[in-house]
């Protein structure tokens, strides 16, 4: 007899529109993957680089749950001037990112554990949760002109901000995975 396994996904319940809960549904599971394959993580290895100037774990995870506040704030609120201190007890620049090319990590992440940064990451979902529950489907066609810095003009859409949350949270995972990967080889005394 053969198994089979069920890889069936839903859309997440509680939301006014059914293709916000789909997105929902792979956001969260995306989540449980990078909680699962980081809960062992130290300190130690939340801040390490492979070399100045890159990334470390505790950077990306921060840099995760502060990119779902700022999104959220500036689409779904329509707030300009958000601060995430009040939801996630981190500032907009407190993961460090972009560093510097010879950059170290930045010290309001120094020894900061798992729990730290699963509690941010809980509190961004959280918040983009709470934001979202009442939009109808009609709300994923309202467009929102942006400027970026360099005076570059966008127009985006509600449903592309689900889709570059998600986009987003799945490219940073990929990179963490990998800088475990490294992490791990990095402790491997070299074979003479």
């Amino acid at each position: 007899m053969s198994t089979v396994i069920r890889s069936i996904l839903e859309p997440a319940p509680g939301y006014a529109s059914r293709e916000i809960g789909s997105f929902f549904s792979q956001m969260d599971d995306q989540l449980k993957r990078l909680t699962d394959s980081t809960r062992d993580l130290t300190p130690e290895e939340l801040e390490w680089q492979p070399r100045p100037g890159t990334n470390t774990i505790g950077m990306l995870l921060a840099h995760l749950a502060i990119v779902d506040v700022f999104w959220t704030a500036i689409v779904l609120k329509r707030e300009e001037n958000f601060r995430s201190e009040p939801v996630l007890g981190i500032g907009m620049d407190d993961d460090g990112m972009p560093i510097p090319e010879e950059g170290l990590p930045p010290a309001t992440l120094a020894g900061k554990d798992i729990a730290f940064y699963n509690d941010l990451l809980a509190k961004g979902r959280a918040f983009m949760k709470e934001a979202s529950k009442d939009l109808p489907d009609s709300e994923l066609e309202r467009e929102i002109p942006r400027t970026r810095a360099d005076g570059t003009r966008r127009l985006i859409n509600v449903r592309w901000y689900y889709y570059h949350l998600l986009e987003h949270f799945a490219s940073h995972y990929g990179q963490i995975l990998l800088l475990r990967h490294l992490y791990r080889a990095a402790q491997v005394p070299a074979k003479a």
